[in-house]
């Protein structure tokens, strides 16, 4: 690779990184007087908000976590226009990398620590995703939660169907090759960081939405 290819590929690596790493959740609850890392799970997701101040609250925290990965994004595919396709499957990897070990969360904790990476995988998935993925992980995540009360169960749910479904387009070639990339590293990075609610749920000890910290 020659320097001019060089550093772009930086450039969307650090600001993808660093656009991940905004602490949302705990600017939100700061701002009503609450460290999010002190209350419930200590996770720095829209759930974890959602249970300390209320629905709408979380809501609002997964709009901007979803759109921290939008911009990112949109960022790198301007950095790259000649590889979009490359630019967005790193942006996206990467962003939800900054907001699972936030550097701004380190640097308020002390500890390398985030969220588990949902909403931001939303918002990548909003650019990677035709319609019909995100219509149809929408309608199975909602019905879950909804005839469950179980977060993480919706939220898991909803992330293998897309999974699958963009894999599938793939080998299909409906999709660019790159995208592989993406799905890979993002199904480790959400099977790790949700590990701890695949085990409550299978033990029945998971907490139902609704249940406030």
């Amino acid at each position: 690779m020659s320097l001019n290819e060089i550093l772009p590929l930086v450039a969307v690596i650090v600001i993808s990184y660093l656009f991940g790493s905004i602490p949302t959740a705990y600017l939100i609850a700061r701002h009503k007087g609450i460290n999010i890392f002190e209350v419930g799970s200590g996770n720095m997701g829209a759930t974890n908000v959602t249970r300390a101040l209320g629905f709408w609250w979380g809501i609002m925290v997964w709009f901007f976590d979803s759109l921290k990965g939008i911009m990112a994004i949109v960022i790198a595919t301007l950095l790259m226009p000649d590889n979009k396709a490359a630019a967005t499957a790193i942006s996206a990897t990467v962003a939800v990398v900054g907001h699972n070990w936030s550097l701004f969360a380190a640097m308020i904790t002390g500890t390398l620590r985030g969220g588990k990476g949902a909403a931001i995988w939303f918002g990548t998935m909003l650019m990677i995703a035709p319609f019909q993925v995100i219509a149809g992980m929408c309608l199975m995540g909602g019905l879950i939660i909804a005839a469950t009360r179980y977060v993480s169960l919706g939220v898991l749910s909803m992330f293998a169907l897309s999974m699958l479904w963009i894999i599938v387009l793939i080998n299909q070639q409906l999709l660019p090759t790159e995208y592989s990339f993406y799905s890979l590293m993002v199904t480790a990075m959400i099977i790790y960081r949700f590990r701890e609610n695949i085990q409550a749920l299978l033990t029945g000890t998971e907490r139902r939405l609704g249940e406030r910290t």
